[in-house]
């Protein structure tokens, strides 16, 4: 795990894109999976990369994770590094970092278990507008 630097831009959208089309795919409408490609995440990730973490397996990288005052905006994994620790290994630095909040879609079952199994608990479930649509969200905290 390390911090990410300008010129992971591009693997960062590779990961992220690969992760949103195998995650969502049931949650999210064929049209707006493909909205988000790889050019949609470099240009998002280009102004945001500086408070990124990222997990490698060996020299490549799998996994990240993007904070904003203590909230985590994304964390994502390749789908071929699911289960390998790299997530849980994320998820501790940005608690002891002073990550207190996330969100998740309602209906990622997986997501949810995840944060459950490692002490976040959810604290409402909610509605809100997200890809032009309204969408069921629920947020997590995690105590002291």
């Amino acid at each position: 795990m390390r911090v990410a630097g300008a010129d992971d831009i591009s693997a960062l959208a590779a990961v992220a894109e690969r992760s949103y089309r195998a995650t969502f795919a049931g949650i999210l409408e064929a049209d707006v999976l493909a909205s988000r490609d790889e050019g949609f995440f470099a240009e998002r990730f280009a102004s945001s990369w500086d408070r990124m973490l990222v997990a490698c397996s060996g020299e490549a990288l799998v996994g990240f994770l993007l904070m904003t005052d203590g909230h985590i905006d994304m964390l994502f994994m390749d789908p071929t590094a699911v289960g390998r620790g790299g997530g849980a290994l994320l998820l501790k630095e940005a608690e002891q970092q002073g990550a207190r909040s996330l969100e998740c879609f309602r209906d990622n079952h997986a997501a949810r278990r995840f944060y459950e199994r490692h002490g976040w608990h959810m604290e409402r479930e909610y509605e809100r507008e997200f890809a032009g649509k309204s969408r069921s969200f629920v947020l997590y905290a995690k105590k002291g």
